[in-house]
């Protein structure tokens, strides 16, 4: 294995046709991307020569900034759900169902399969105000309390689309975080429980400290895919009531092809790819404090 690797013509041979489909894949689009942010226009107006005037527009938008809140709220709370549901799953699986985990693990991690735009019927036909009265709105009239219209506030329907992407997508991180649990010695466990280690304090300085590299793994997968979040937002509230719960992706979708601005589209689009390389980096140095000390 050292000779190959050493070898550095038979890693481009190895490598190379990968890097190639990534770059055309990958890179290629966000050069071109950033091209038109250079520009104003579409395919059918053609394309004229904007200088920054599109990024000087950008800082002085104020949907580009309400949707940049919301994006950065949204991504911050789903992602705390996602990954604190997924890490008490696992705890759940590993130690108290243990080998009878198999058929709650399956149907747990069943809604991740799950098609986002059946998923988000399902939720509308749940907090449905009218016409029927939805079965939320049952259970509350049940116990005394008025109808609420879960779509008609801004409060309202962020919440209801926190409880849909979490209630979605903990089975995928509770699996992701229990193979990591697996990998803990059991004769590491059952020499900290000899030491009197039990319950939280075994969670807390054995099991959490060595889970760390899959948790912060489970971190950074969950909130680049919330701050990019887009068919489960639409699926569901479609951006509204108005632009309230609009996140930069579905604005990005709107300016581009609704309102046939591809130049401005594309700077909001490198304001998206900016957020979520300086969050990559941020977690990454915050993860360099070694929880095992203390």
């Amino acid at each position: 294995m050292h000779r190959v690797l050493g070898d550095r013509k038979a890693v481009l041979i190895l490598l190379g046709p990968a890097l190639l489909v990534h770059s055309l894949i990958m890179l290629v689009p966000m050069v071109w991307s950033l091209g038109y942010s250079f520009t104003s226009g579409n395919t059918i107006e053609g394309f004229t020569a904007n200088g920054l005037g599109n990024f000087q527009r950008l800082f002085t938008d104020p949907a580009v900034h309400d949707a940049l809140w919301f994006t950065a709220k949204y991504a911050v709370v789903v992602t705390v759900g996602q990954v604190v549901a997924g890490y008490l799953l696992a705890l759940l699986y590993v130690f108290f169902l243990k080998r009878a985990s198999a058929l709650v693990r399956t149907l747990v991690f069943f809604p991740v399969v799950l098609p986002t735009v059946a998923v988000g019927l399902l939720f509308q036909k749940l907090f449905q105000v009218a016409p029927q009265t939805g079965p939320v709105n049952s259970l509350l009239n049940a116990v005394g309390i008025d109808s609420v219209d879960w779509f008609g506030s801004a409060g309202h329907a962020f919440w209801v689309l926190i409880v849909m992407d979490v209630w979605r997508s903990m089975g995928f991180y509770a699996v992701l975080l229990f193979a990591g649990l697996l990998d803990i010695p059991e004769e590491v466990l059952e020499s900290a429980r000899l030491d009197g280690a039990s319950g939280l304090r075994l969670v807390r300085h054995i099991v959490l400290p060595m889970s760390f590299p899959v948790l912060l793994s489970s971190l950074i997968f969950s909130i680049n895919g919330t701050l990019k979040a887009f068919d489960s937002i639409v699926a569901l509230t479609g951006g509204g009531p108005g632009n309230a719960t609009t996140p930069l992706t579905l604005y990005m979708f709107q300016t581009s092809f609704t309102y046939g601005d591809y130049g401005y589209g594309s700077t909001v689009a490198m304001l998206l790819t900016v957020v979520c390389l300086l969050v990559t980096l941020v977690v990454f140095r915050v993860s360099r404090r070694d929880l095992t000390e203390g």
